[in-house]
């Protein structure tokens, strides 16, 4: 598996690989791979996923796709993190209401890039160190950090008690989707609702 680049930068808000001689990279062609990405990704998964397809309806050419993402997956992370870090929830202050805000933007990125075979993906062993390093970076870390933070706000407004398990219980929220989808089952719609409450009074609070 080839592998991927890091970043050092951002151009529209997404992550680029260190500057190469040649013509600026073009915004709206950017934005056009990433969102046809999403929607081939949706329709596809990522085995079913073609540069060629991919670069044509996106008025782009694969070379041009290759020249940003070395392969599919590389490019798949940079399209499903892109729809993450555009479009955060909004923060308020209120520990449960935000935990239930950042689990309803997770099941929108789910759902709207069809991204839980990325995870799948990331369970195989072959998978390039670095593919993970960085699909850890740019979605799994700042969401855990997100969650963790709403329910320390919780402590520090004295809404759950001081030996709350955050650690334990920012891997519940988001694991009962993937268990769900293993079991075959799919997730009400009131799901990000349901599992945030699930998860507040299992940390001691109420609501």
């Amino acid at each position: 598996m080839s592998r991927i680049s890091d970043t050092s930068g951002k151009i529209c808000g997404v992550p680029i690989p260190p500057a190469r001689a040649g013509r600026p990279r073009d915004c709206e062609i950017d934005t056009a791979i990433l969102e046809t990405t999403r929607r081939h990704l949706a329709a596809h998964g990522v085995s079913g996923l073609s540069i060629a397809a991919i670069a044509d309806e996106a008025g782009s050419t694969r070379q041009a796709l290759y020249r940003r993402w070395p392969d599919k997956l590389s490019l798949a992370v940079a399209a499903v993190a892109d729809l993450a870090e555009t479009t955060p929830p909004v923060v308020t202050g209120e520990p449960l209401r935000d935990l239930i805000a950042e689990l309803t933007h997770f099941r929108e990125c789910i759902v709207d890039a069809s991204s839980l075979a990325l995870a799948g993906v990331m369970l195989q062993e072959d998978v390039d160190p670095e593919f993970r390093r960085v699909y850890r970076e740019r979605l799994v870390k700042p969401r855990r950090s997100r969650v963790v933070a709403c329910l320390e706000r919780g402590i520090a407004l004295g809404l759950l008690p001081g030996d709350a398990d955050v650690a334990i219980a920012s891997t519940f929220v988001t694991g009962s989707w993937y268990a769900m989808a293993v079991a075959g089952t799919k997730p009400p719609k009131d799901w990000a609702d349901r599992t945030a409450h699930l998860v507040w009074r299992a940390c001691g609070g109420k609501g």
